[in-house]
């Protein structure tokens, strides 16, 4: 993954709403967790679920946000899948996780010709994705269940990282997956990205322009409007249901906004949101309702820790796109850039095979590394803590 691609999926896996804790005392929620709200304010208001189903089953396209990490947005969001469904039997899914490439393995595995392994390994999840595929599983089941289309709503990911380095104008039309021209970005979505892009600036090459950003943003939430809309125009009028980052769609900009420009205006937007989260950062507009969650308990089993990279293909191998600071792995010393060749002793040629060797490793271990820099091979350490 680029670190621009890295930078903008910071933007589009979800949008934090809580208090400063730095402020004293966080201002008032008017929120209660498991109940709809409809966004207004200090006005907000809840809303009876079955009321909220109603209006939902008639719209064309209703769009459901998430941060990708959430195990609870997933849950969330089957629970709506569901509900939905109740109302709605001629239904389609449509999920940003994976490009259309992969349209052909989402129909055999709807039509039950698949088993989970060869979904995973079939639409090459781990590379292309990256989260974990049990987040979302249960929603790919219930539509197989209950023989629910699921559509690709994706481009190949170098797609969007070409547009963010080169400009939409450099690739040739044949990259564009038969993609559109955006409609351009309104004042507060740009304003929004542009100080994405200035918060992340230092890690990016800096010949990318925020022109550039912005059209490569533009355009990934074109894909998905485009794949959506498509979908809404099948016979008998399904209703689509989309499922993506919530970057995507607050404030009705995004994907609403060019979905409106391809004629579907008023499509509904569903986020997840914190049960503390202030009202008056829930402002009218924000989406057309939102469910709020209670904070997960902290848990008790200690979680492994992880190596702290992102991860990109390289045609010598698996290149590290970015380091978490603090992280295992920036204390080993591994930097943005090196290519692993070896973990403890095993030759690495795709990305599961370092995902591998670090789920393998337990708590207060030693993990030796040779990566290729400028050139040269190093041996490495990564030093896993002990548990607490």
């Amino acid at each position: 993954m680029s670190r621009l691609l890295f930078a903008m999926l910071l933007v589009t896996t979800g949008i934090a709403i809580a208090a400063d804790a730095s402020r004293g005392t966080p201002p008032p929620s008017c929120l209660s967790p498991g109940q709809w709200f409809v966004p207004a304010g200090e006005r907000t208001a809840p809303i009876a679920q079955p009321v909220l189903l109603k209006e939902l089953a008639e719209k064309r396209i209703v769009l459901l946000g998430e941060q990708h990490d959430d195990a609870d947005h997933h849950r969330w969001q089957l629970q709506v899948i569901a509900a939905l469904h109740a109302q709605q039997p001629n239904l389609v899914i449509g999920m940003e996780m994976l490009p259309r490439r992969a349209q052909p393995v989402l129909d055999s595995w709807v039509a039950g010709r698949l088993t989970e392994s060869e979904l995973l390994t079939q639409t090459d999840w781990t590379r292309v994705w990256g989260f974990d595929p049990a987040l979302y599983l249960p929603i790919l089941h219930f539509a197989r269940l209950n023989r629910v289309p699921v559509i690709a709503v994706n481009v190949d990911r170098t797609v969007v990282s070409d547009i963010g380095s080169q400009g939409l104008a450099a690739l040739p039309a044949d990259r564009l997956e038969g993609v559109g021209r955006p409609a351009a970005a309104r004042p507060a979505y740009r304003q929004r990205l542009q100080q994405v892009f200035n918060d992340h600036g230092t890690s990016l090459v800096r010949s990318r322009a925020f022109d550039r950003f912005l059209e490569a943003q533009l355009f990934w939430d074109r894909a998905f409007a485009e794949a959506l809309a498509t979908a809404a125009r099948r016979p008998g009028a399904p209703l689509v249901v989309g499922i993506m980052g919530s970057g995507h769609l607050v404030d009705g900009d995004g994907v609403p906004h060019q979905l409106a420009d391809l004629g579907f205006p008023g499509s509904a937007v569903l986020l997840p949101v914190p049960a503390d989260a202030p009202c008056h950062e829930i402002v009218t507009g924000y989406a057309h309702a939102v469910f709020a969650l209670a904070p997960a308990p902290t848990p008790t089993t200690p979680t492994r820790p992880l190596l702290g990279v992102r991860l990109e293909p390289a045609s010598e191998g698996v290149r590290i796109a970015d380091v978490t600071a603090g992280s295992v792995a920036d204390k080993a010393g591994l930097k943005a850039g090196d290519v692993f060749r070896e973990i403890a002793s095993r030759p690495v040629k795709e990305s599961r095979d370092v995902t591998a060797a670090v789920a393998r490793q337990a708590p207060g271990t030693w993990l030796p590394l040779t990566v290729a820099r400028n050139g040269g091979e190093i041996d490495l350490v990564a030093k896993f803590p002990p548990e607490p």
